[in-house]
């Protein structure tokens, strides 16, 4: 027994003293080349995937005027993401995947309408900024007898959800473009 504890204590004191060597950040610069004097100068390596590191999801647009179009780690139009959650704010958020552009809400009840309750689920389609980019289903209950039972959705209310998100991603880049052209 004394002998495992005795084990144990020294592997955590090593583990400890490890864990305390790390943490400082090096940088260490290599010559690359002479200069005309015969001296070495400093030059960082760009690496295998060059000055600007490996681009993932088209990176920051700093090249050309930045479309929405996500750069920075977002996949799908960067517009239709933001105005989808600003429309669907009043709504509790189950999932929200800005990789794959998709929006679950949980179901939502009207205060005004307590027996009737609403969830959507929303799919961004593209990088681009079009009306055929996004797909909203909204599903529907009705509480009849103490159960939820489903009931028909109208048709105006998925149209007027996605116009509603396509009006507030035009109102995000028109803020946007005179924000920068202000710059």
């Amino acid at each position: 027994m004394l002998k495992t504890f005795g084990l144990l204590a020294l592997s955590l004191t090593v583990t400890a003293g490890l864990a305390a060597c790390g943490g400082t950040d090096v940088s260490y610069d290599y010559p690359t080349y002479e200069t005309k004097e015969g001296k070495p100068s400093y030059k960082p390596d760009p690496g295998i995937f060059g000055s600007d590191g490996l681009v993932l999801f088209g990176g920051d647009d700093k090249k050309g005027l930045d479309n929405g179009s996500g750069g920075g780690g977002i996949g799908v139009n960067a517009f239709l993401w933001r105005a989808s959650l600003d429309t669907l704010s009043f709504m509790p958020i189950a999932s929200a995947d800005p990789f794959g552009g998709v929006i679950l809400t949980d179901w939502y009840a009207p205060p005004e309408t307590p027996d009737e309750r609403f969830k959507v689920n929303l799919f961004i389609l593209s990088r681009d900024l079009r009306a055929d980019g996004i797909r909203i289903t909204v599903f529907r209950q009705v509480r009849r007898d103490g159960a939820w039972v489903d009931a028909d959705v109208a048709a105006k209310t998925t149209t007027d959800l996605e116009n509603a998100v396509l009006a507030r991603a035009r109102q995000l880049r028109i803020a946007q473009s005179g924000s920068s052209a202000a710059s």
